[in-house]
């Protein structure tokens, strides 16, 4: 997410905005683009988003499951229909052409929430996090796959061959659980979540609108 600053003649309030979502969790792909349209609304401030971990289904095995059983196992036979419907619709207006023919299967996203976790050490999470879900979203790529990780992190300027050589190993698995754990602690039980300045918690994809009024009523409380 770039950082929106005001001229030079005058210092910027800075609002930090934790993202709680899952990559491959469609609203929070439709969530990501509102809150891109809320930050073009205060081009005044230095909006900074770091981006937190959430599973949506976190018993999916490592190597994934094919897409249409986990989608059968989920809503009920056929009962995705309606609800790529209504997404189709919604993304036509925030520029996401989704494909959801073209995903075969819903992989286990926690080495996807690592690699994202790693992103932000070297100042590229947005990045990682606007690929990821294209890859998925758009071409269909396994994101448990390690080799579509690393590739997806050397786009985002990062070395391939370091990043799968971390995803080889546990190296931060238990903390990115520990993340996840906290935000279900604090009571999200959906996403994507927006937590504004530490102050005001917003739920679901909301409008630009809505994100840019929670903005502004969390710099009213400071």
């Amino acid at each position: 997410m770039p950082e929106f600053k005001a001229g030079a003649e005058e210092q910027p309030q800075r609002v930090e905005i934790d993202v709680v979502s899952d990559v491959v969790c469609p609203w929070c792909f439709v969530g990501k683009r509102r809150l891109e349209e809320a930050c073009a609304l205060a081009p005044e401030l230095e909006i900074f988003v770091r981006w937190r971990p959430y599973q949506l289904d976190d018993t999916i095995p490592q190597g994934g499951i094919p897409r249409a059983e986990y989608l059968s196992r989920k809503f009920g036979p056929g009962k995705a229909d309606d609800m790529y419907a209504r997404l189709n619709a919604v993304g036509a207006e925030v520029g996401i052409p989704f494909r959801f023919d073209a995903i075969a299967r819903s992989p286990n996203t926690l080495d996807a929430h690592r690699l994202i976790r790693w992103a932000g050490e070297v100042g590229v999470q947005d990045e990682v996090k606007e690929r990821l879900l294209n890859l998925y979203f758009l071409e269909g790529v396994d994101l448990g796959d390690h080799d579509a990780l690393a590739a997806a992190a050397a786009d985002s300027g990062m070395d391939a061959a370091t990043v799968k050589a971390r995803l080889a190993s546990d190296e931060d698995k238990e903390n990115v659980r520990a993340d996840i754990q906290t935000a279900r602690n604090l009571g999200v039980t959906g996403v994507p979540y927006f937590v504004i300045d530490g102050r005001i918690g917003l739920s679901g994809a909301q409008p630009a609108e809505n994100i840019i009024l929670a903005i502004r009523q969390a710099l009213a409380q400071r």
